[in-house]
């Protein structure tokens, strides 16, 4: 009997001990109180609790958790009220705080998040709000880092997920962007149309400038040309007149050397007079010089005959 009741006794210290070890995997934490009193917060790993006396209260994830919030009504300074849901980045830092700090902490962030936001907007018009969303995620985490700091929570990101104005803001909105959109085309066509007439101006410019290059390159080479025939047509005369005046000298030297007598250049003188009584004229003066010579031929002719 006193076997039977000590292997009870083994049984039911390892089933006790079995029901009262605790693994806690990574990235979580457990809050442990002791007699309704915060003891410890256990980490990863192995622990073992105290049967009747210790309490496992909360079991803490310290992964980064998302929150996506509905839609919080908004009133902008303008007085246009539109709805803007945002999505909280957050992570929990101290799982005590977190399980003593508030009640419902997620709850707690939600209010506290549209009380934010509509002091946020508030401040803003309606065109600032729709392109101020870096702002607003700025100064709502900032906000929000500092007044969930007791309950060991850290807001890492916030994010304006949409932004919906009312339903004829949208109408009017939509009208003036695609009046945007149109003027920006009519703007491109434009554009178009005059880099289009620029660069027809411009080839017809080159083409001008080509052309008169062209023919002042022509005209260069025509007065080149008519210059070159006019030196060769005056180096060509000149060598006309050297031939003649080389004949002359050589003529007269040859006369020289000939030494001609004075009867002989009179005789010479009766041909060309000959020749000249050949022509149409009427009449024809006779030099005196030819005179004397006629007289000097007779007189020569007489004392032969004697």
């Amino acid at each position: 009997m006193e076997y039977i009741g000590f292997v009870i006794f083994l049984f039911l210290v390892v089933v006790l001990l079995a029901t009262n070890i605790r693994i806690v995997p990574q990235a979580n934490a457990y809050v442990i109180e002791r007699l309704g009193a915060y003891h410890t917060t256990w980490g990863v790993g192995v622990h073992v609790k105290v049967p009747l006396i210790d309490r496992i209260v909360n079991k803490v994830s310290l992964k980064e958790q998302v929150v996506d919030f509905p839609p919080q009504p908004v009133i902008t300074k303008d007085n246009v009220t539109m709805q803007i849901d945002t999505v909280i980045f957050f992570q929990i830092t101290d799982p005590k705080f977190f399980t003593y700090g508030v009640e419902r902490p997620i709850s707690a962030i939600d209010f506290l998040t549209a009380t934010t936001l509509r002091n946020i907007i508030g401040d803003l018009e309606l065109d600032e709000t729709l392109t101020s969303r870096e702002i607003i995620n700025a100064k709502m985490r900032s906000i929000l880092d500092d007044a969930t700091d007791p309950w060991g929570i850290k807001i890492n990101r916030v994010e304006v997920k949409n932004i919906l104005p009312p339903k004829e803001i949208q109408n009017a909105m939509e009208k003036q962007m695609k009046a945007e959109r149109e003027k920006r085309e009519a703007i491109l066509i434009a554009e178009g149309q005059r880099n289009s007439a620029i660069l027809v101006a411009e080839g017809k410019k080159e083409s001008l400038i080509l052309e008169a290059e062209a023919e002042k390159q022509a005209a260069i080479l025509r007065a080149e040309a008519k210059k070159e025939a006019l030196v060769k047509e005056a180096e060509g005369e000149a060598e006309a007149i050297l031939s003649i005046q080389r004949a002359t000298a050589e003529g007269l030297k040859m006369i020289k050397d000939v030494e001609l007598s004075k009867e002989v250049l009179t005789f010479k003188s009766f041909e060309s007079f000959e020749k000249a009584a050949n022509g149409q004229a009427t009449k024809i003066i006779i030099p005196s010089e030819i005179q004397s010579l006629a007289g000097l031929s007779k007189a020569l002719k007489e004392t032969v005959n004697e």
